[in-house]
C-alpha cells in the first residue's frame, strides 16, 4: 500500500512553475489506486502526471466498476465536462501555477449538493432534471481551490436512511465494494462506495445523525463531521438543520483535513456559521503529527456502543484499538460516563419533526427550477422509493413549525443538556476526546432490515453539536471495515485529527477493496 503522506496546504511549484512542468510521457501510467492528494501533487510537479490523465483514469474506473464488473452503482451521474475542465487546469498549470490546495482534485459530491451544471435532486424521482441557479457554498470553495466535481454520488433518498443507500432516482442498492451482497450505510453510502473504490480522490457528504460516519466506518474510509457552524449547509438539500452538517470522506486523515481546511468558515447565508468566528484554525494541516497520541487522555463511551445486541468480533476490534493506542502513549480512561443519560432520555418526549418546513423552504429557493415545491406535490407525483412513503407521510402530517413545536423545545432542552453533561464529564476526567465503534455490528446484508444495524452515531454528536471524526479500526468476518469514532468538545477539530491521524499511521488498517483492482 502507497504510505500516507502528509498533504500541505498549498501546492509549491517555485517561481519558474511552466518552465518546471514537462509534458508527461505516456508511460508508466499513474495508478490512482489509493494515491493521496499528496501523491497527485508530487506526480504533478516531477511533470509526470496531467490533469488530463488523472481525470483519465477515474473516468475509466467508474466506466469498469459502477454499472459494470462489480456494478457498484454509486454513481447518478458523471459530469461531462470533467476533461474539458481537466484541460484548462493543464493550460492553467503551464502557464502560472496551481489553482488552489485541491488543484485537479477529482471528487465525488452526494447528489444533495446543489450543482449549477448537474442535476441536483436528493436522489429522488420527485426531483429528477433540477438544475439549480448555483453551487452550494461548499461545492464552490472546493472549485475555487482548484477541485473537479468529477460526478454526483447516489444516496438514501431524501438522506432519511442511515442502514442502505437506496433511492428512486437510479435503480437498485449502491453495493459495498469489500462485499458486494453487503450495505454502504446511508444516506452517504454512493460517496463513501466510490472513494472506497477508488472512482474518485475523495468526497463531499452530508451527516444528520450518522450519514458521514456510517457509511465512512463500513468503507474503511475517515469522514469528519463538524461542530455545528464551522462548515456551511447553504445549497444543501435539507433533512433537518438543526443537526445537518456536511463535511469530507476520504481515504487518509490528511486528505480528509485537506478539504476539510477548504470547506470550513463562515457563511453569510447559514446563519448558524455565525458561532464559527474565531473557531476555524488557519492550518488544520499542522494538526497531523504522528506522536499526538502520546499523553493524550481519551475516554471510552461505553453508553455509545454497549447493547445486548453489540457484536462480539466490533468489541474484539475495538479492544485492539484501544491497546493500539496505548501503546503510543495514551491514557485510556475505561469507561467515561455521562451521568442521568438515560433519566434524561427517558424523560426526552414529544416529537420534533421539522423536515417539511425545512425541505419546502429550501424547493421554495429554487423557483420554477423545482417540479415540486412541498411534501404534499412530491407525495402526489407517486415519484420517490416505495420504502419512503411512511417517512413523506409522517412529515406531511406535521402541523407546527419548529419554532411553535413543544416537541422541538424538549429537543431542545436535552440537547443544552447534554453539551453541558458531555463537557464537564470530559473536564472533570481531564479528557482529550472520547472513543467509541462507529457502529455495534458489521454492514448488513442488502436488503436485510431485521438484523441489529448497530449505528452508534445517532445520538452524542448530532445532538450536542460537537464535532466527531472516523477512522478504519480493522475488518470484521476477514473483510468488512469497521471504523472508530472519536468524538470531542466544541471546535475541538484540531485535536482529533491529530488523534485520528496518529492512530492512523501507527496501524494503517486502509485497504483497498478486492472488487475493484487496479485496471490494467
Amino acid at each position: 500500500m502507497r504510505p500516507l503522506l502528509v498533504v500541505a496546504t498549498t501546492i509549491t511549484f517555485g517561481a519558474s512553475a511552466a518552465a518546471q512542468v514537462a509534458s508527461p510521457p505516456p508511460s508508466p501510467p499513474f495508478d490512482v489506486t489509493e494515491t493521496t492528494i499528496a501523491d497527485v501533487h508530487a506526480a504533478m510537479r516531477a511533470g509526470t502526471l496531467s490533469c488530463r490523465q488523472l481525470v483519465s483514469a477515474y473516468l475509466a474506473r467508474i466506466e469498469a466498476y459502477d454499472k459494470n464488473g462489480p456494478a457498484l452503482n454509486s454513481i447518478i451521474v458523471v459530469n461531462p465536462a470533467a476533461l474539458t475542465v481537466a484541460d484548462s487546469l493543464d493550460r492553467r498549470l503551464r502557464g502560472g501555477g496551481p489553482i488552489g490546495p485541491l488543484h485537479c482534485i477529482p471528487m465525488i459530491v452526494k447528489d444533495n449538493f446543489e450543482t449549477a451544471d448537474l442535476p441536483t435532486t436528493a436522489g429522488s424521482l420527485s426531483l429528477q432534471g433540477m438544475i439549480p441557479r448555483q453551487d452550494a457554498v461548499m461545492v464552490q470553495r472546493i472549485r475555487a481551490a482548484g477541485a473537479i466535481v468529477l460526478a454526483k454520488s447516489n444516496m438514501a433518498e431524501f438522506a432519511f436512511t442511515p442502514y442502505e443507500t437506496v433511492s428512486s432516482i437510479l435503480p437498485g442498492y449502491t453495493k459495498n465494494p469489500y462485499a458486494l451482497d453487503r450495505v454502504t450505510a446511508g444516506s452517504s453510502g454512493g460517496s463513501a462506495a466510490a472513494v472506497a473504490a477508488n472512482l474518485g480522490e475523495a468526497a463531499l457528504g452530508t451527516d444528520t445523525g450518522n450519514s458521514i460516519r456510517g457509511p465512512s466506518s463500513h468503507q474503511a474510509l475517515v469522514g469528519i463531521r463538524s461542530t455545528m457552524g464551522l462548515t456551511s449547509r447553504t445549497g444543501v438539500a435539507p433533512l433537518n438543520l438543526a443537526a445537518d452538517i456536511a463535511g469530507p470522506m476520504a481515504r487518509s486523515v490528511a486528505d480528509a483535513t485537506a478539504i476539510f481546511q477548504v470547506v470550513a468558515g463562515e457563511d453569510p447565508s447559514d446563519t448558524v456559521t455565525v458561532r464559527a468566528q474565531g473557531h476555524r484554525v488557519d492550518n488544520y494541516a499542522r494538526s497531523l503529527r504522528r506522536d499526538a497520541l502520546r499523553g493524550a487522555r481519551i475516554g471510552v463511551l461505553r453508553q455509545a456502543y454497549e447493547r445486548p445486541t453489540t457484536d462480539p468480533e466490533i468489541v474484539r476490534v475495538f479492544t485492539t484499538a484501544l491497546e493500539d493506542m496505548r501503546r503510543q502513549g495514551a491514557v485510556i480512561v475505561d469507561a467515561a460516563t455521562v451521568a442521568g443519560l438515560d433519566e434524561h432520555l427517558r424523560a426526552f418526549t414529544g416529537s420534533c419533526n421539522q423536515f417539511k418546513f425545512d425541505l419546502e423552504a429550501w424547493l421554495a429557493r429554487q423557483g420554477d427550477r423545482a417540479p415540486v415545491h412541498t411534501v404534499a406535490e412530491i407525495i402526489q407525483s407517486r415519484r420517490f422509493h416505495p420504502t419512503i412513503q411512511s417517512r413523506l407521510e409522517a412529515a406531511q402530517a406535521e402541523s407546527l413549525p419548529p419554532s411553535r413545536n413543544p416537541g422541538c423545545r424538549t429537543r431542545d432542552e436535552f440537547r443544552a443538556w447534554l453539551r453541558t453533561a458531555v463537557t464537564s464529564m470530559m473536564d472533570s476526567l481531564h479528557l482529550d476526546a472520547l472513543v467509541y465503534p462507529t457502529w455495534s455490528n458489521p454492514p448488513r446484508l442488502i436488503g436485510d432490515l431485521n438484523t441489529p444495524a448497530g449505528d452508534n452515531s445517532q445520538l452524542f454528536s448530532p445532538s450536542t453539536g460537537f464535532p466527531a471524526i472516523t477512522v478504519p479500526m480493522g475488518y470484521t468476518r476477514g473483510q468488512l471495515p469497521a471504523g472508530m469514532t472519536l468524538f470531542g468538545r466544541a471546535w475541538s477539530e484540531p485535536t482529533l485529527i491529530a488523534l485520528a491521524f496518529s492512530y492512523e499511521q501507527a496501524t494503517r488498517h486502509r485497504r483497498p477493496p478486492a472488487s475493484t483492482p487496479p485496471l490494467r
